[in-house]
């Protein structure tokens, strides 16, 4: 239980890294407000036509009488938007990541050098483009995971009670490891850490990626928080990645603010 808190608190420490890198966090919140312009197009659509799809969808409860068709469409619309928004959690983080790679990866070396007892940082060494293209291809073997789950609690959804208390939860925690993975994967991949090893080092420490992800996921459901929390998730999880790692963090983890040649560097 200690490693819960100890997730949360990484969450935090992020958020106070890049309030105290100013700089880094303005150019943070770019790709992540990008995202959330077609985001927020998508589930506008998805509650505007949910009913029409349901409706195609169900054609055996055309004939049903009043009120009973109305109550079963009503929940399975009800259910689509809320797999939809659930989906939305999940891949926001890998859209924006790709879409903000090249920051977020400059992001992530700063951080690693911020904590780093000897002010270094690993580096990939790879171009831009094969950065891009493991971050997209990576990205899209979670997102085929998480829609997995996505549609097994779509499921489970329809179990009394079950369905209406014991799949959001579960779906708040699936959500959490999934975001964490994306997030870390950023510092984790400039140390050549395959994806297959990713999951085996998160699934090492469950309790510390729930502590940081879920409460995440749960944040990233009040509109236009995601954007602004993105930047300091990142860097989060670059601390919690030296962790997982047994790489040492200096104290402080960077609550002193960066001198100005630092921050453009």
């Amino acid at each position: 239980m200690r490693d819960l808190g100890t997730g949360f608190t990484y969450l935090l420490k992020g958020q106070r890294w890049v309030a105290r890198h100013g700089k880094q966090y303005g150019f943070g919140l770019l790709p992540g407000v990008i995202t959330l312009v077609l985001y927020v197009a998508a589930l506008v659509a998805l509650a505007l036509w949910g009913e029409d799809f349901v409706g195609w969808a169900t054609p055996f409860a055309d004939d049903w009488s009043s009120p009973w068709q109305g109550v079963f469409r009503g929940f399975l619309t009800a259910v689509l938007v809320a797999l939809g928004l659930l989906l939305a959690v999940v891949t926001f983080t890998a859209v924006t990541l790709l879409i903000g790679q090249p920051f977020y990866e400059n992001l992530s070396e700063k951080v690693d050098r911020d904590v780093d007892p000897d002010g270094t940082a690993p580096e990939s060494g790879l171009p831009l483009w094969r950065e891009l293209w493991i971050s997209a291809r990576d990205s899209l073997r979670i997102v085929a995971r998480a829609l997995v789950w996505g549609v097994l609690l779509f499921a489970c959804g329809f179990i009394p009670f079950v369905g209406q208390t014991v799949v959001p939860a579960i779906g708040f925690v699936v959500t959490g490891f999934f975001l964490t993975e994306e997030l870390t994967a950023v510092a984790l991949q400039r140390r050549g850490v395959e994806l297959r090893a990713r999951l085996t080092l998160l699934r090492s420490r469950r309790t510390l990626v729930w502590g940081f992800g879920t409460p995440l996921a749960l944040a990233f459901l009040v509109p236009f928080v995601a954007v602004f929390l993105m930047p300091g998730a990142v860097a989060g999880a670059t601390l919690m990645a030296r962790d997982l790692l047994g790489e040492e963090i200096e104290e402080g983890d960077g609550e002193t603010a960066d001198e100005p040649e630092d921050v453009t560097r």
